[in-house]
């Protein structure tokens, strides 16, 4: 239902999840994809998916919480396909913990990840599309951008022993609820989604996963990697050009209830 012909892509942590469905679905609709992920072999993969289908990407590896990664992926939109349109910030990573003994290194690492490649990826593609838009052609595509970033339900509602992380994804909101005001003058929006529970390769690691999330979501069901792509693309197209600084739910329901999940 939407068209991303000539827009072009970064998707941090897009080699398998919810970040592989966003680039799959946005290469499916006809933009170009700079695929980010820390794992070769998933970045590889991931490339030779979309491109089996039909649709462009180019891989690009490392850290997300490198600024050298991030400039590599900003240069290569740029460089391979020729513009920057859009930047989805979905890298992330979950660590559980109880509060009075969470260490200090898990709480450095998810802060890395979580904020600063966030912070840093808005900061470093908002720059590149003002940049552009300044330079654009009018028979280039319209002016203006969108940065989407990944909070989590976590960053609402209380769950049992993710603190630290909690608080990255609650951060993740005001992150988006500060740069929609602050880059609305540049015709860039600025998102989130806060995801609930979504069965990827990562929670399907648990075979009671599926069944107890069932049970407790309003909806019957976990969230799909490809739900919450659904939603990023509606973000994306032209048809949310007046939404900025808002963080989308997409959780079937959990957090009009909150049960926590049995153990």
């Amino acid at each position: 239902m939407h068209n991303f012909e000539n827009r072009v892509a970064v998707v941090t942590g897009a080699g398998a999840g919810i970040g592989f469905q966003i680039a799959l679905q946005l290469a499916s609709a006809g933009a170009g994809v700079v695929v980010n992920d820390s794992d070769k072999q998933q970045a590889d993969a991931a490339v030779a998916a979309i491109e089996e289908q039909g649709g462009r990407a180019v891989a690009v590896v490392g850290d997300c919480s490198e600024l050298a990664v991030i400039d590599t992926l900003i240069d290569q939109a740029d460089a391979i396909f020729g513009r920057l349109d859009f930047a989805i910030a979905n890298a992330g990573i979950t660590t559980f913990g109880r509060f009075l003994d969470y260490p200090p290194e898990d709480f450095q690492r998810l802060v890395d990840i979580n904020l600063r490649g966030s912070f840093y990826l808005a900061q470093r593609a908002a720059r590149r599309i003002i940049a552009q838009n300044n330079t654009a052609a009018d028979s280039q595509p319209i002016a203006g951008g969108r940065l989407l970033l990944m909070s989590s339900v976590t960053g609402i509602q209380y769950h049992p022993d993710l603190t630290a992380y909690a608080m990255s994804k609650a951060a993740i909101r005001m992150m988006a609820k500060s740069l929609g005001a602050e880059l609305g003058q540049y015709g860039i929006t600025v998102n989130a989604i806060a995801p609930g529970a979504t069965l990827t390769e990562r929670t399907m690691n648990d075979q009671n996963y599926n069944a107890v999330w069932s049970q407790i979501t309003p909806t019957g069901r976990p969230a799909t990697p490809g739900d919450i792509a659904d939603t990023a693309l509606f973000l994306l197209s032209p048809s949310a050009s007046q939404i900025t600084g808002q963080t989308l739910v997409v959780d079937g329901g959990w957090t009009s209830v909150s049960p926590p999940p049995l153990e």
